[in-house]
């Protein structure tokens, strides 16, 4: 078992990671900025080190710098987290290279399914469908041109790395699509450090759905079960919960299986997920994460397996120890990200000091979250300041239960899109589950 473990993230899952670490005995060390030099949660850890000034490429994406803080502090592994270099393969490869188990896929995976357009190809392989488009990255207007006349308008401009809607626009003409793809790259390079973006078709009004897998080093690999993350705002997910309301128990079989057999195709090993568009009938494959996701305990809570636990034990070389038929989903979860971020300004951020902080509780109710009363949210990164989550029996009862944390939760200080969640477990149709991708966008538009 990994003994002594660097977080290589901040804000919630840095915090998520070392309680993790906690409970398995293991010695955490955390890295920081500058700007996040007073965060609560570096006092949790055994070891904190800053790496560098606020901006991320001075620091939480700076290879070097988190590479000499590992060494300084006698590290046998190093936890990504999500975003950052979570899925930098050059990361993975430098981490190994040093001796330090970097806890996820191997570099050569990381390449083939975290790269956006060969992650497809390999889809393609095993004989699952994909959303038409390039074959790989564009490296001229012209060539995206190309690619957009042979799909047809509108097409999705989508960077090759990364995730959380950065890098990603929707062209529905020549003009829009050579102007975006400007926007996209630059958007690309400052998130993940790669500004390769490819083209595809863009699916209007399907579902977003994903499959959480999880794999060894031995080549065993299961699903667990399935979340809907269709409630988006300008592709940033806002809402997820699973399993999704919208697909049925045979097309939820049949996307955990595509994904197993994706996953083992690669060699993949570690936690991971395979998402999909689905249009009620059919499935597309669009893309791999790999790395654990934001919204990783929507899963945790319906089937009650710790994910960050079983990424740990598996980068120590540790097998599964569940077969598929093992895992049996219960009840009902959902979670709403909780943003710092005014939603009477265009959802613009909202930075600054937290005066006053109350999370809500009580049977079922689950907060991730780094902040509290006196911390300043700072304007350096992604707005989010914690997740909200409940389980329940059923989907009604889930909904009653997160309507009633939501009224609970009190943030002063600084503007959060709490009240947008209110919104959205108001709607008839929402509560029906009765959305796609485009929910959100004519909700906020009404």
């Amino acid at each position: 078992m990994i003994s002594r473990l660097l977080i290589a993230n901040r804000g919630e899952i840095a915090l998520r990671i070392i309680r993790a670490c906690n409970e398995l005995g293991i010695e955490s060390v955390v890295v920081y900025s500058k700007a996040d030099a007073d965060a609560p949660y570096l006092a949790l850890a055994d070891e904190a080190i800053c790496i560098g000034p606020g901006p991320s490429a001075l620091s939480y994406l700076s290879i070097p710098s988190i590479i000499s803080a590992a060494e300084i502090a006698n590290v046998d592994a190093v936890h990504p987290g999500y975003g950052f270099l979570s899925e930098n393969a050059h990361f993975a490869e430098v981490c190994r290279a040093n001796n330090i188990e970097f806890v996820g896929p191997d570099e050569e995976t990381i390449r083939n399914v975290g790269d956006k357009a060969a992650a497809k190809r390999a889809a393609q392989a095993v004989g699952i469908a994909v959303v038409e488009g390039s074959d790989g990255p564009v490296e001229s207007e012209s060539q995206a041109l190309e690619v957009a006349h042979k799909v047809g308008y509108p097409v999705l401009i989508k960077a090759v790395s990364g995730g959380g809607g950065r890098g990603m626009r929707i062209a529905h003409n020549d003009i829009s699509l050579q102007a975006s793809i400007h926007t996209a790259r630059a958007e690309a390079e400052i998130a993940f450090g790669d500004p390769s973006v490819y083209v595809e078709k863009y699916l209007e009004d399907p579902r977003h759905i994903e499959v959480q897998i999880l794999a060894d080093r031995k080549g065993d690999c299961i699903y667990l079960s399935d979340r809907d993350c269709s409630v988006q705002r300008r592709h940033q997910k806002v809402i997820e919960e699973g399993p999704s309301p919208g697909v049925s128990a045979a097309d939820r079989a049949k996307m955990g299986r595509a994904s197993v057999k994706l996953a083992k195709s690669v060699g993949y090993h570690g936690a991971g997920t395979v998402e999909f568009l689905f249009d009620g009938k059919k499935f597309y494959f669009i893309e791999v994460n790999a790395r654990i996701q934001v919204e990783h305990p929507v899963t945790e809570l319906i089937t009650g397996i710790d994910l960050v636990k079983e990424q740990i034990r598996i980068a120590s070389g540790e097998p599964l120890g569940r077969k598929q038929q093992q895992v049996r989903p219960k009840g009902h979860a959902i979670e709403c990200r909780i943003n710092a971020e005014d939603p009477d300004n265009g959802f613009a951020p909202s930075p600054g000091l937290i005066t006053k902080y109350i999370a809500p509780g009580g049977p079922g109710v689950r907060v991730d979250s780094h902040v509290c009363a006196g911390y300043r949210v700072p304007p350096t990164y992604d707005s989010m300041i914690g997740k909200l989550l409940v389980w329940a029996e059923t989907r009604d009862e889930a909904l009653v239960r997160m309507r009633r944390a939501l009224d609970e939760y009190v943030v002063e200080g600084i503007k959060t899109n709490v009240p947008l969640h209110r919104r959205i477990l108001r709607n008839a149709y929402f509560q029906r589950g009765e959305y796609t991708t485009s929910f959100l966008d004519e909700l906020l538009s009404a």
